[in-house]
């Protein structure tokens, strides 16, 4: 795919379009495995947020496979990947302080996760 041109914003923007492909990528995590992200630390953009790396999670769903931003907005491929719906309890993003019964829910693609 072309790199987009500033010109061309505003069409695709109007038009949108989806960003899940019909490829064929094996699913790394299954809904109830536990995972840890990635401490990445990349030059450019990533979907990652930083006060959620090195923290442990569990898959909660998996939404199907998509385009990687990470790459694709490089110009490096799109990289199709899962991607998770992934739960945090809150006290293990924000520590002993935050409510037992709080989590929060991250949508992370394969590259950012490794096995718990």
């Amino acid at each position: 795919m072309p790199m987009l041109s500033a010109k061309d914003v505003p069409t695709l923007l109007r038009k949108g379009g989806a960003a899940r492909v019909a490829a064929e990528a094996p699913a790394k995590f299954a809904p109830g495995d536990r995972v840890v992200v990635r401490n990445l630390n990349p030059r450019g953009h990533t979907r990652a947020p930083r006060y959620i790396r090195c923290k442990a999670g569990t898959i909660d769903r998996d939404h199907g496979v998509f385009v990687f931003p990470d790459t694709h907005a490089h110009g490096k491929g799109p990289s199709p990947q899962h991607v998770y719906s992934v739960r945090f309890t809150a006290r293990e993003v924000w520590g002993d302080d935050a409510s037992p019964r709080d989590a929060i829910y991250i949508d992370l693609w394969d590259d950012y996760l490794d096995p718990a």
